[in-house]
């Protein structure tokens, strides 16, 4: 079983941590990094770190893996970093974590 990232629940739906790589071939989940209350979920992008471009296509994807519109998903810290924290409102830490370990084990 892949062992998955820390959700958090706060007021304003769930965060996890993000490490992203940018100017890869195609955007996936490519795992995880890290483990315990320090893992962090991999996500190569299909885009440049220019102009933000990378951090829209991050919350394009997981808006549409975790069935969001994409005003819902929102970068709350590290957006000039490739170490995120990334926020879903309107969902709960529970169903944000059973979302990622499927798409982790259909990987």
């Amino acid at each position: 079983m892949t062992a998955l990232p820390p959700v958090k629940e706060t007021k304003d739906g769930a965060s996890f941590a993000v490490r992203v790589a940018p100017r890869a071939s195609r955007t996936a989940i490519t795992g995880m990094m890290g483990e315990g209350a320090d893992a962090v979920l991999k996500v190569a992008l299909a885009a440049p770190p220019v102009e933000g471009r990378a951090n829209e296509v991050l919350v394009e994807y997981l808006a549409d893996l975790l069935d969001l519109p994409r005003s819902a998903v929102e970068i709350v810290a590290g957006e000039q970093s490739r170490n995120k924290v990334v926020r879903a409102r309107g969902r709960g830490a529970a169903e944000v974590a059973a979302a990622l370990q499927r798409l982790l084990t259909d990987k």
